[in-house]
């Protein structure tokens, strides 16, 4: 990931909206889930459901497939993979302080 590709993604995550929706996604997987199911699961209108989804979908953090008349989204967790990555080993140069916060924040170490 590049330092564009990072500010897109981080500009699509700085509405508590989309943060709600990727992380109902991510746990989903490679399944998703349809349009409507996240709207009723982020208490959101459709006309700005549709704003928010494409906003992620444009910063490449969720993908979109038809179903028939459905559209699912699913997020694309390589990228928030990359994301985390690019912020742990680019922005913050592997620094240790900042490492063992992240690993503290996910129980793994005491």
């Amino acid at each position: 990931m590049d330092q564009a590709q990072a500010l897109d993604a981080l500009s699509a995550l700085a509405h508590e909206t989309r943060l709600q929706i990727l992380r109902l996604l991510v746990p989903c997987g490679q399944d998703g889930l349809p349009a409507g199911e996240i709207g009723a699961a982020v208490d959101c209108a459709a006309s700005r459901l549709s704003f928010h989804l494409s906003t992620l979908e444009q910063a490449g953090l969720i993908s979109a497939r038809r179903d028939g008349r459905r559209v699912i989204y699913s997020a694309r967790r390589q990228q928030l993979g990359g994301l985390i990555h690019y912020l742990l080993n680019d922005c913050c140069a592997g620094d240790r302080t900042v490492s063992a916060m992240c690993r503290a924040e996910l129980g793994l170490c005491g």
